[in-house]
């Protein structure tokens, strides 16, 4: 005999899988408001665990709405973004959403432009856009997306348009400070790209810190984000003759290569130089020494972003705001205090 097919998950299942109401769990996947915080974790921990999907064709045809998002974005070969659209598509996925993602191959306006118009004309319910890129305006979006409600992520902080951003500046600041309150005067710089907005906001905030301190850096080179030009740039500081003893680094990757220069040169850390990276990636606390670097909130990130896309697509008159979430610093080995 044929095997028969498993019995479908339904709404009943995750209400008794999490102990609400049949009406509660509709209420979290519709995201309506007067549900608890718990609660509604409660309820998108059992969505998880019991693989729940939603009958689409039924809720498309009741409520006129496709229940698919798009995502606009770059850079997924790099850290950052790559966890930004995973954890963006985590959350729609919990809240019944299918996912149309457009992935941009180069930075630049003009490509970002086209894929939001690609996007506009499909039928989604919003777009999420992950797209750190200088020289597009939100009224161009506005127009891009003829109507269709968009959250951007990783825009500038202070940017007056719908988005949900991590405080680059905030993160960078307590990374310096952290090496400032160690005794380090003679602090170095390997920044990113800067036609990043995070790289943009890193850097600026390391030059203020330290200009609070009456400091300068004695060195700054930039890298790409990647481990070879973390180590090209950490050789150029080398080679300079730049005396530093500690070492301000725009991502983790990069900090990889840069301890590795350092190892190859007999520059001991954190005994000859302290560095400190940005995004504290799974492998950072197992670098030699583990590195002392800024974690973002990924997972917020996600849940934010899509929480609030789906306010604006229920909600037309939800206020267009900025949403900003704050790093922190892990302390690890490869910091010390200056002796």
């Amino acid at each position: 005999m044929p095997r028969r097919a498993p019995k479908p998950i339904t709404l009943h299942d995750v209400a008794q899988h999490s102990g609400v109401s049949y009406q509660t769990v509709s209420r979290v996947i519709n995201n309506h408001p007067y549900v608890s915080k718990d609660t509604r974790h409660r309820v998108l921990a059992a969505i998880r665990e019991l693989d729940y999907r939603p009958n689409r064709v039924a809720r498309s045809l009741a409520t006129r709405r496709s229940y698919t998002l798009g995502i606009v974005t770059f850079g997924t070969n790099y850290y950052g973004p790559a966890q930004m659209m995973s954890n963006v598509e985590r959350a729609a996925r919990a809240r019944g959403y299918n996912l149309t993602v457009s992935n941009v191959d180069v930075l630049s306006a003009r490509s970002v432009h086209d894929m939001v118009e690609q996007l506009g004309g499909q039928l989604v319910d919003g777009l999420v856009l992950i797209t750190p890129v200088l020289g597009i305006s939100y009224e161009d979006l506005v127009s891009l997306c003829a109507g269709i409600p968009f959250v951007m992520i990783d825009a500038q902080l202070n940017a007056r348009i719908p988005s949900v951003v991590i405080d680059q500046r905030y993160g960078s600041q307590i990374a310096t400070q952290h090496l400032l309150d160690l005794g380090h005067r003679c602090v170095a710089e390997i920044r990113g790209p800067l036609n990043w907005f995070g790289a943009i906001a890193r850097h600026e905030s390391c030059l203020a810190t330290l200009k609070a301190a009456g400091l300068e850096p004695v060195g700054q080179y930039e890298g790409n984000w990647t481990a070879e030009d973390g180590y090209t740039a950490a050789c150029a500081l080398l080679e300079s003759g730049a005396a530093f003893t500690a070492l301000v680094v725009g991502n983790d990757q990069m900090a990889l290569g840069a301890m590795h220069a350092l190892h190859e040169r007999g520059v001991r850390i954190p005994e000859d130089v302290s560095i400190v990276g940005f995004d504290d990636i799974p492998e950072a606390a197992y670098f030699e020494p583990p590195l002392t670097t800024v974690r973002q909130d990924f997972g917020g990130l996600g849940e934010q972003s899509v929480e609030y896309l789906v306010s604006l697509i229920d909600e037309p008159d939800t206020p267009l705001h900025q949403r900003v979430l704050h790093p922190y610093l892990v302390v690890r080995d490869s910091t010390r205090e200056l002796a």
